[in-house]
């Protein structure tokens, strides 16, 4: 008999061809607390929980919005951590840090409400004066309730009057005001009727040109309509947000671009609710060039520092330029033809150049280049190096030998490794998986995957997975994609003997992830076990979802292999760990621990140990920027400057984690310790270009897949990719 699906869209559960209506507010399934409690508001003989502000009688118009809603405070006493705040339980708190003013905790109600009235449940540690403020954005706020003659107990605040996502208690003088206590509340409950809008503002019109600089490009667009009214316009180049002006205004400026660099521009539009609209068409702009002509001056006194078998180190005393060295290029020059086989930023004076052959003579050359492109003359003489005979890989090196297995001219994105050693792997823009055989680098396509729909930029056929324990005998093929209305995950039998894709067995799994140009996710990971597929999504361009534990993006996802949500889940749907931007890697180490790599905007990447139920802050935080030392945000384990890296795909190997970087065009190799990551190398600087997948190969090596060219456009097969073989230590 065929399963029936479960799909979730805001306030609706739909089950085959019924629909539920869930309470706004509550917890749908599995939760019989939020039951419990809505019973409670219309029956006051109902008990819960002694002291819970649940057990109170409610008006029938106020209903209990924020029961187990995500909490996030200023900071937080070792005790009593912000979620403690609206579990419906009198006996656990939230308290602030010591002898501060002022302190705040807000709670993100998953959606625009009208917010009639506030309860709040002190502890000894009250407020004396203090305001309740509601946001759209957690940004702006507007106060509806302020005093300064607090006294404790319970303040049942009534007759409130404001609109917004997140609600605020923001205290700024203490009962106590000696310097060993802060503030302290049992629960903060709040009121009110969710908004009814749902639709999202209409894409607006593909910006034009208005006017550009080598450091800025302005564009303007056509209006965007929505039901109820834009509120405003966010501003992007190839995913990152740029600038962002209000809903009257239909030009903006992005600013802090490089000279003579091709960008794609496109906006997308937000209401007062938070919806967000898919993308405008994009715009590619190429900044004019600076005015500055003149190069660097040329490295000098090239040499060498460190030699192996498969790599060389290379030092040199460093350029200088009129206005700023942008980084160095290493080249090995053969009868007059350089090859590029690294690079270095701006203040290295050293590289490594790996990848290379045993027992072979380079001859390296190095030069400097600027912001606006100038680039200085080689450094003479050129330097020649042999790299030593073959040995073993050894710790000391740590990557090794590299061997070219396959090319492909689409985006190389989810990649497996099959029981006879050879790959599948699938093209993002062409929609099609493909099996290389890596002894002859011979391949064939088994299929294209239905119902698959790029985006103009990040989305289609993206991540691929095979149960590690079942395959063998089951043959299911689990995909992550674009569909035209949102991403899913979906699994389809893949026939040995006849080496295809059997489209006729697809089965849906998960839907209603939304969908945006970029920030799609879409890796995805068993566990090693074979008992939960993981999933990591995109806050499609609306950082807003990434808090919402009822939305199913900026998410890391964990479903039973044929889609059904574990008992154990924390939010009682497929929603892991939140408070995610853009994941793009899952791995698991030697302990069955839950590693994860994520996007940045504009100031570093992250990488992080997933924990069940765990807040990891975005979009308050970014990597350690921002509010990151708020309570409940779980601090990445590394970072890296989003110019060195814009990392995707991750993989373990003898405890060894690999991160794989697109703007970087390097891997990183970190040794894991404990919960901590050390000994980070980087190699393949700037030697293959844009690195995007990285998977454990069969005899102890590593796969790892380059992604140069057409990787932002979503047309098929206008990429030059390699697929290499890398031997590990």
């Amino acid at each position: 008999m065929r399963k029936k699906r479960f799909t979730r869209i805001r306030g609706l559960v739909l089950i085959g061809c019924a629909a539920v209506l869930a309470v706004a507010g509550t917890v749908s399934t599995g939760s019989g607390t939020a039951v419990a409690a809505q019973a409670t508001a219309a029956n006051p003989a109902v008990r819960v929980d002694q002291g819970s502000l649940t057990n109170q009688a409610t008006p029938a118009a106020d209903a209990l919005l924020s029961l187990n809603k995500p909490a996030t405070a200023s900071s937080s006493g070792g005790c009593c951590a912000a979620p403690n705040v609206d579990d419906g339980v009198s006996t656990t708190r939230w308290a602030s840090g010591a002898g501060v003013d002022p302190q705040w905790i807000y709670i993100d109600l998953g959606a625009m409400a009208h917010v009639s009235r506030v309860r709040l449940q002190w502890d000894t540690s009250c407020a004396t004066a203090y305001e309740v403020d509601v946001s759209a954005d957690h940004t702006t706020w507007t106060k509806i309730y302020s005093t300064t003659a607090g006294k404790g107990g319970v303040e049942d605040l009534t007759s409130l009057d404001g609109n917004g996502r997140y609600v605020r208690m923001y205290g700024t003088k203490r009962c106590r005001s000696d310097s060993s206590h802060g503030y302290s509340l049992q629960e903060l409950g709040v009121y009110g009727t969710v908004g009814s809008d749902t639709t999202p503002p209409t894409p607006p019109g593909t910006p034009t040109l208005v006017s550009d600089t080598p450091n800025s490009v302005t564009i303007g667009w056509s209006a965007s309509t929505d039901n109820v009214g834009v509120s405003g316009y966010d501003i992007y180049h190839d995913g990152q947000l740029c600038a962002q002006v209000n809903g009257s205004t239909l030009t903006g400026t992005c600013g802090s671009l490089n000279p003579n660099v091709s960008y794609g521009f496109y906006v997308n539009a937000r209401d007062a609710a938070g919806n967000v609209s898919q993308p405008s068409g994009t715009l590619n702009v190429t900044t004019p060039p600076s005015s500055d002509t003149t190069p660097p001056t040329v490295p000098g006194t090239v040499h060498s520092t460190a030699v192996t078998s498969t790599s060389v180190t290379l030092g040199w005393t460093a350029s200088t330029d009129n206005v700023a060295v942008a980084g160095y290029r290493v080249y090995n020059v053969v009868n007059g033809t350089r090859t590029k086989v690294g690079t270095a930023d701006a203040n290295a004076t050293t590289t490594q150049v790996d990848g290379l052959t045993p027992s072979t003579a380079y001859h390296f050359q190095v030069t400097a280049y600027d912001g606006n492109g100038n680039e200085s003359a080689g450094s003479t003489p050129i330097l020649d190096v042999s790299t030593s005979a073959s040995s073993s890989c050894t710790p000391s090196q740590g990557v090794c030998t590299v061997t070219q297995v396959g090319t492909d001219d689409d985006v190389v994105w989810g990649l497996v490794t099959l029981p006879d050693g050879t790959i599948l792997f699938n093209e993002r823009d062409a929609h099609d998986i493909v099996h290389l055989n890596p002894k002859t680098g011979a391949k064939k396509t088994i299929g294209t995957v239905p119902n698959v729909q790029s985006t103009d930029g990040e989305g289609g056929l993206t991540g691929l997975e095979i149960n590690p324990v079942s395959f063998s005998s089951d043959h299911w093929l689990y995909i992550m994609h674009t569909s035209p209305t949102d991403n899913r995950i979906v699994r389809i039998k893949y026939d040995p003997a006849s080496d295809t894709l059997q489209t006729s067995t697809e089965q849906i799994l998960l839907t209603g992830i939304a969908r945006n140009k970029f920030h799609n996710g879409g890796r995805l990971r068993f566990s090693p076990d074979g008992k939960y597929l993981y999933a990591g999504t995109g806050d499609a361009q609306n950082g807003a979802n990434a808090q919402n534990t009822s939305s199913l993006n900026g998410k890391v996802l964990r479903i039973n292999p044929d889609g059904t949500i574990p008992t154990d889940n924390p939010f009682h749907n497929a929603v892991w760990s939140y408070g995610h931007r853009n994941v793009q890697g899952l791995a698991f180490d030697s302990q069955g621990r839950l590693w994860e790599q994520e996007f940045g905007n504009s100031v570093m990447d992250e990488t992080n140990l997933i924990v069940k139920g765990g807040n990891y802050g975005w979009p308050s935080c970014e990597g350690t920027s921002g509010t990151c030392g708020t309570a409940g945000f779980i601090a990445p384990k590394h970072t890296y400057p989003v110019a060195n890296g814009s990392c995707s795909g991750i993989t373990i190997i003898r405890d060894f984690l690999y991160v794989a970087c697109e703007r970087g065009t390097r891997l990183y190799r970190e040794q894991i310790s404990g919960s901590s990551l050390t000994n980070v190398q980087t190699f393949f600087d700037g030697t293959y270009g844009r690195l995007r997948t990285v998977e454990p190969a069969p005899d102890g090596g590593m796969w790892m897949a380059t992604s140069n060219g057409g990787d932002k456009d979503s047309t098929p097969h206008n990429s030059t990719n390699q697929i290499f073989h890398v031997t590990v230590a």
